[in-house]
């Protein structure tokens, strides 16, 4: 159906962007800078749920002759950019001031900060809503203009240095995408009856059978390479520390929660048309090896962190691993359990990250022996960071808990017995490391030249919200969510989008534990 709420949904955050660029700089005009970025991550949010929702109830909608497409699985990530881009955009306000206050960042900065932050949010969506393969490459590309900017915004030297650490490796690895996008137009450009239909990824998912299964299978290995360094999949994640590290707290808030998603996301679209061209042995083989050593190696770089967001970017390391082990055991389980899994890690992730954001505002300092009793300084920062951690960690009855089980499950139920097991064997790791954090940073004695007293409404609203909807996951995935993903995982494994069953409430939880198609 064609329709012109993708036009609408693309337009204001770049609108946005541009007209912040061109407002003066000055200390009058940043007032100014910040009620346009409110007013465009408000219409942003407003769009994204209007996409969702006509979505929802009519089916896939594009415009642009199709080169714009939004079916269950991309409204699943226009959704996350939309609501992670609207609640970090109003941390960044609280955030971004206090920064102003203390001499970080300049008028002019402040300026960029804004503009750039909504030109990032633009190239996130063009990511997740391009029907066009070489559009989607390009997209990807250029959500490293708009967040190397954000990254190196302090203009320090660390900041500045993991800001080319950042453009380096990820435009290096993404050139792998490339040579995988043109195997793939090539390919279909040989099979089908208009070569050029080969450049949109529904007509190459709907004829996939057709095309060469060697070159699908060598397309998918240099998507997964290139997208894939995007995506922070070990072993081409070395970016992803420096970069969270370094980055506004918002910034690595949305790095996390939603840049790594999108680029997973156009590896989900290429494993799509690789299970229906070769089957689905090849790709699953390939995303569990990858999924299992995220896994691994990040549990274990995760605990001897001493860094605050070096810590949680390695998290972030492992979250993707799980994800690609959920699509790598396959199956409406599998699969449903790592596109929920990519939700409630964006949210989760997204509060922890603004939480650190609150650390570094009130002790100056992102190192755990330095940050002692935040729950006594500052003590609804203090509850939300705890929570935070222990929902990452994956405890009941917080979300990240509902997909990690699913993702188990589906690895149990898909035969991968010890695969499995070793996974939830090496997230104790992980707990340890998030129990390392609670017990000393949020519960330790805290330091008694510190001042006492929270940070301002403007940094614990949007705090808050972020805890809301990680307990609402928890407790019962909202059903239009858990519809659009059994629609959206049956769009992957090649069958008609169908409806997911409702929820079955489990021991006063009410997740969806069992994500199958509707026969």
């Amino acid at each position: 159906m064609s329709s012109v709420l993708p036009i609408l949904l693309l337009l204001g955050p770049l609108v946005g962007s541009l007209a912040i660029f061109a407002l003066p700089v000055g200390k009058e005009a940043s007032r100014t800078v910040e009620i346009v970025h409110v007013a465009a991550i408000g219409f942003l949010l407003v769009m994204a749920l209007a996409v969702g929702g006509v979505t929802l109830a009519s089916g896939p909608v594009g415009a642009f002759g199709q080169w714009v497409y939004v079916d269950p699985l991309a409204a699943i990530f226009v959704g996350l950019v939309g609501v992670v881009g609207f609640l970090t955009g109003l941390y960044s306000l609280g955030y971004i001031r206090h920064d102003v206050e203390h001499g970080e960042l300049t008028p002019f900065r402040h300026k960029l900060y804004y503009g750039f932050f909504n030109l990032f949010l633009f190239t996130m969506l063009l990511a997740v809503t391009a029907n066009n393969i070489v559009m989607m490459w390009v997209a990807v590309e250029a959500t490293t203009l708009g967040s190397a900017f954000l990254v190196g915004i302090y203009g320090k030297r660390s900041s500045l240095e993991a800001a080319w650490k950042y453009v380096i490796i990820c435009t290096v690895g993404v050139a792998f995408g490339l040579y995988g996008t043109v195997l793939t137009f090539s390919n279909g450009s040989e099979v089908l009856a208009d070569p050029h239909g080969a450049i949109l990824w529904t007509t190459l998912f709907a004829n996939a059978k057709a095309l060469d299964p060697m070159l699908v299978k060598i397309a998918f290995v240099f998507v997964l390479i290139g997208f894939g360094t995007k995506a922070g999949i070990f072993p081409m994640h070395a970016w992803l520390p420096d970069a969270h590290s370094e980055a506004p707290s918002p910034v690595s808030a949305l790095l996390s929660g939603v840049l790594l998603k999108c680029a997973l996301f156009v590896i989900i679209r290429y494993y799509a048309i690789t299970m229906q061209a070769v089957g689905p042995e090849f790709p699953q083989t390939l995303l569990l090896l990858l999924g299992f050593l995220s896994v691994a190696v990040s549990a274990f770089l995760f605990f001897v962190q001493q860094d605050l967001k070096r810590k949680l970017a390695y998290s972030s390391v492992e979250h993707i691993g799980l994800i690609l082990l959920g699509l790598g055991f396959g199956g409406p389980l599998g699969l449903g359990a790592a596109l929920l899994h990519a939700v409630n890690h964006s949210f989760a992730k997204a509060l922890l990250f603004c939480g650190s954001g609150n650390v570094l505002m009130k002790y100056g300092s992102r190192d755990l022996g330095t940050v002692k009793g935040l729950l006594r300084v500052a003590p609804v920062s203090g509850v939300l960071m705890m929570a935070g951690a222990l929902a990452l960690a994956g405890f009941p009855p917080f979300n990240v808990f509902v997909s990690e089980f699913m993702v188990f499950n589906a690895g149990l139920g898909s035969g991968w017995i010890w695969l499995t097991i070793g996974a939830a064997l090496l997230l104790t790791v992980t707990i340890a490391g998030f129990v390392q954090i609670i017990s000393g940073s949020v519960l330790g004695k805290a330091p008694e030249t510190m001042r006492k007293g929270d940070l301002g409404f403007a940094t614990l609203a949007p705090m808050g919200l972020l805890m809301a909807l990680v307990l609402i996951f928890g407790f019962a995935v909202p059903q239009p969510v858990t519809t659009l993903i059994g629609r959206a995982a049956s769009v992957v494994a090649g069958g008609p989008a169908t409806a997911l069953e409702p929820p079955t409430p489990i021991y006063g939880i009410a997740p969806q534990l069992q994500l199958e198609a509707r026969r």
